[in-house]
């Protein structure tokens, strides 16, 4: 019986084939794009999706600057867990899907300037991202984060992966500040969120740093009367 496996499965299964025979150990680098382009004869896109696959998975860490690294084991037990809205979705039993209204690259705004700490001359990812539990809006995910430490952030589907999930993949969170607090929220944001008129938002507002980098500025909007903030972090 004949299989159907895609390109940039091929290149994944030989990445961890290589971890599992131990070509390459925890802690030690695997083929970076180009090299996956010669040994697999395929494109450098197609090597790229591999990598960010295995990178999101936990399989793999990106190191700036030196590539991509076979994660260690317990790597993730020592650090400051965030998780994602579509874990916390998905753990309580219903179903998550998410619209895109905004991912781009712009430069520095009045907001990536006073929350990142950026220059008037960087650029900065801004994404704009409505998480849905089963068909009710849920969050509004507005997010900006610093594309001198993240470069391919604006390049992510984030159908697939949310921005909390792929960017603890890349660059792991060290430490986070969270601001909580009832809003009544613009006309858009009320709108996309399906409130009603006398109902508060919760909004949580949260920087997240890596390797005392300052990563992500993020606000995130809930609707007053369907979500509940409940927060668990591990550290070793």
């Amino acid at each position: 019986m004949k299989t159907n496996i895609t390109r940039y499965d091929q290149v994944k299964n030989y990445v961890l084939e290589g971890i599992g025979n131990g070509s390459w150990t925890a802690g030690e680098r695997v083929p970076s794009e180009n090299e996956l382009v010669d040994f697999c004869k395929v494109s450098r896109m197609t090597a790229r999706r591999a990598l960010q696959e295995l990178l999101v998975a936990g399989t793999l860490i990106r190191i700036k600057g030196k590539g991509s690294f076979v994660a260690e084991e317990k790597q993730q037990s020592s650090l400051l867990q965030i998780r994602s809205i579509a874990a916390e979705i998905k753990e309580q039993g219903f179903e998550h899907h998410a619209e895109m209204l905004q991912c781009s690259k712009e430069p520095a705004s009045p907001t990536s300037i006073n929350k990142l700490g950026l220059n008037k001359n960087d650029f900065c990812g801004h994404t704009r991202i409505l998480h849905f539990q089963d068909s009710k809006p849920i969050q509004l995910e507005e997010r900006w984060v610093d594309l001198l430490l993240i470069p391919e952030y604006t390049e992510q589907d984030f159908k697939l992966t949310t921005p909390s999930e792929y960017l603890t993949s890349v660059a792991p969170v060290t430490e986070a500040e969270h601001g909580v607090e009832a809003v009544i929220g613009d006309v858009d944001v009320r709108q996309l969120l399906d409130v009603e008129d006398n109902e508060a938002l919760l909004l949580l507002e949260r920087k997240t740093w890596c390797n005392s980098k300052l990563v992500s500025y993020a606000r995130l909007y809930h609707p007053g009367n369907r979500y509940r903030l409940g927060t668990k972090f591990k550290t070793n």
